[in-house]
C-alpha cells in the first residue's frame, strides 16, 4: 500500500486556528474601511476639492507627507483596497514623477510582503493537505522559476495587484524570490502611472479626468509586454535544452 508523502502531510501537523489571525485582521480591517466609507477619501473627486490644501500641506511638511503617503499606500496594499493606481497617480501629483514612483514602490511592496505573510501563514499549510502531493510537485516547478513567473505576472497588467501577492504565498514562494519579483516588476508600471500624476494639475486645472487607460496605450503596453517575455526566457532556454538534451 503507497503511503502519503511526509511533505504532503506536514501542514496538517502544523497548522492551528491561531495562524489564521493575521488573514483575519486584514478582512476585518478592509470591511471596517469599506464599511464605515472610507474608500470615498481614496478618490479623484475628494483630491480635487482639497487640492490646494493637500497641496500646500505637502510642501510645508514634505518628510511627514512622505512617510505618511508610503504608511497609507502599505495599509491599502495590505488591505486589498482598490485604488491603487490612483495612490500612484496621487503620488506623481504630490511629490513629482520620481520621487512619488519611489515612495509608491516602497508602499506597495511592504504592503504586499504584509499580504503575503498574513496568506502564507493562515493558509499554504491548511490547503496542501486538501490537494494531496500534486501542490508538492507544482510547487517544486513553481521554485525552479519563481522570479521569471513573478516578473511575468507583475509586468503584465492584466493581472491584479492582489491577486498577485496571494496566489505565490499559497503555492510555497520563497519570501526572497517573492520580494525581488514584486521590486523589479512593478517598476514600469509605477513610473507610468506616477508619470500620468505628474501632469494631473494641468488636468485638473482643464476640469479634465486623468487618463489610467494610458497603461493600454500600444505605446506603453509594447515594451511592457516586451519585458515580461524576457522575463520568461530562462524558462524556456531550460525547457528546450531539456528537450534538446532528452532527444540525444
Amino acid at each position: 500500500m503507497m503511503m502519503p508523502d511526509e511533505s504532503c502531510l506536514a501542514g496538517r501537523k502544523r497548522w492551528n486556528a491561531w495562524r489564521i489571525v493575521p488573514i483575519a485582521v486584514i478582512v476585518g480591517g478592509l470591511a471596517l474601511f469599506l464599511g464605515l466609507g472610507f474608500d470615498e477619501y481614496l478618490s479623484l473627486a475628494t483630491l480635487q476639492r482639497n487640492r490646494d490644501a493637500i497641496v500646500a500641506w505637502t510642501e510645508a511638511n514634505a518628510a511627514t507627507a512622505a512617510v505618511g503617503f508610503i504608511a497609507v499606500y502599505a495599509v491599502a496594499v495590505a488591505l486589498s483596497l482598490p485604488g491603487a493606481s490612483w495612490l500612484t497617480v496621487s503620488g506623481g501629483f504630490l511629490f513629482g514623477t520620481a520621487a512619488g514612483a519611489v515612495y509608491s514602490m516602497i508602499g506597495a511592496l511592504g504592503g504586499a510582503v504584509a499580504l503575503f505573510l498574513a496568506a502564507r501563514t493562515a493558509f499554504a499549510d491548511l490547503f496542501r493537505p486538501k490537494v494531496g502531493c500534486a501542490m508538492h510537485r507544482m510547487e517544486q516547478g513553481l521554485r525552479e522559476h519563481a522570479l521569471s513567473y513573478l516578473l511575468f505576472l507583475r509586468l503584465v497588467p492584466v493581472f491584479p495587484f492582489w491577486l498577485v501577492n496571494l496566489v505565490p504565498a499559497l503555492l510555497g514562494i520563497p519570501l526572497r524570490t517573492f520580494v525581488a519579483g514584486t521590486a523589479i516588476g512593478i517598476i514600469p508600471g509605477t513610473l507610468v502611472f506616477a508619470g500620468v500624476g505628474n501632469g494631473l494639475g494641468a488636468v485638473l486645472s482643464r476640469g479634465g479626468v486623468p487618463d489610467y487607460g494610458i497603461v493600454f496605450d500600444p505605446a506603453v503596453l509594447a515594451p511592457l509586454l516586451g519585458l515580461a517575455v524576457l522575463a520568461l526566457v530562462p524558462v524556456f532556454y531550460k525547457k528546450l535544452k531539456c528537450r534538446s538534451g532528452g532527444n540525444r
